[in-house]
């Protein structure tokens, strides 16, 4: 008797716990981040985009759209970051998260010189975000791009450097540590976005730095074969993406360019670098980096050595199998 009673029990009172401990959401947001790419540029930060939406982990507080080089071929017009965000609404919408998180476009322009800040309502939301008091989450600014709007908001209001982390991708490699790429540019295509910016933020700021320079960014290697069987199959938004990279393979191939069979998604590393961090004693801890004296960016977009610069965080190697194995998962799960 005492073992049917027992049972009895179990049934009525503990199986309903169990089944609410199961459907309570095992992943909540553990840090803030604002997002800060050139959506209508490089299809990378799309690929980006999509990752962090999928990621419970991170509380995405807004989605900056943010300008190119003025002779940027992916869009020569003067309206780039109203393009960016229009394309990372148009991303949004195929999600059906149209109008759940603040979507904001940036200047359209760079900064006039390293001391200057522009005015726009993405750094007005910067300022804010940082200096928030009602929150303990640690505050991320992932940038994909160029550095405008971060630097100008470090410009405006100086003592943000010590509330949050920014995350750059971007800056060549560094002398000793890599070597550039076969005809590379001396200048990175990040950095010459807004040298002025870059300046501002190594130069002239405090603000904690962790960089993905080029030669790691490129290590974000994914395969047309990989994009079609295990991006393209998984819903409206592996369609997409899978369309958004094939229409500039072909744009490309109009002009006599042959990428091969591979494509740099460099943008990817700032999923990995945050909403990846590890379980205990939270650290992108399967990435590999160094903390090196900040060096100067010259008036021609170069490095020079600053042996008393603030350290910063300079990743070497990046997790590909956690961050695109990561991907490829949420990507099948959003589609059930």
């Amino acid at each position: 008797m005492r073992i049917f009673q027992t049972i009895f029990f179990l049934l009525i009172f503990v199986s309903p716990l169990i089944a609410n401990c199961q459907m309570a959401p095992l992943i909540t947001p553990r840090m803030r981040v604002i997002i800060d790419n050139d959506f209508g540029g490089d299809p990378d930060g799309l690929f980006q985009l999509t990752h962090l939406l999928l990621s419970p982990s991170v509380e995405i507080r807004a989605i900056i759209g943010t300008h190119l080089n003025a002779r940027d071929g992916f869009d020569p017009s003067k309206t780039q970051a109203d393009n960016a965000a229009k394309k990372a609404h148009e991303l949004l919408s195929v999600m059906k998260m149209d109008g759940k998180i603040p979507l904001i476009a940036g200047s359209n322009t760079g900064m006039p010189n390293d001391s200057t800040p522009v005015k726009s309502d993405a750094v007005d939301f910067i300022l804010k975000e940082a200096l928030r008091t009602d929150t303990k989450l640690p505050l991320y600014v992932l940038c994909g791009a160029g550095l405008t709007e971060i630097a100008s908001a470090a410009l405006t209001k100086p003592e943000i450097a010590e509330k949050l982390t920014l995350i750059w991708i971007g800056g060549a490699e560094y002398s000793g540590l890599a070597l550039p790429p076969p005809n590379g540019s001396a200048v990175e295509y990040n950095l010459n976005i807004d040298i002025f910016a870059a300046r501002a933020l190594f130069n002239r700021s405090q603000v904690n730095l962790w960089q993905v320079p080029r030669n790691v960014y490129r290590q974000a290697l994914i395969s047309y074969a990989e994009l079609a069987t295990r991006i393209k199959p998984n819903g409206e938004i592996g369609k997409y993406l899978f369309n958004t990279l094939e229409n500039l393979i072909g744009r490309l191939q109009k002009y006599k360019f042959n990428i091969g069979e591979t494509y740099v998604l460099g943008d990817s590393p700032l999923v990995l670098l945050t909403a990846l961090q590890s379980s205990f004693e939270a650290d992108p801890s399967s990435s590999d980096y160094m903390n090196n004296p900040c060096p100067i960016i010259t008036s021609s977009g170069v490095y020079q050595s600053n042996p008393s610069g603030r350290k910063i965080r300079v990743y070497q190697h990046i997790d590909t199998r956690l961050m695109f194995g990561d991907f490829f998962s949420k990507l099948e799960l959003f589609k059930n």
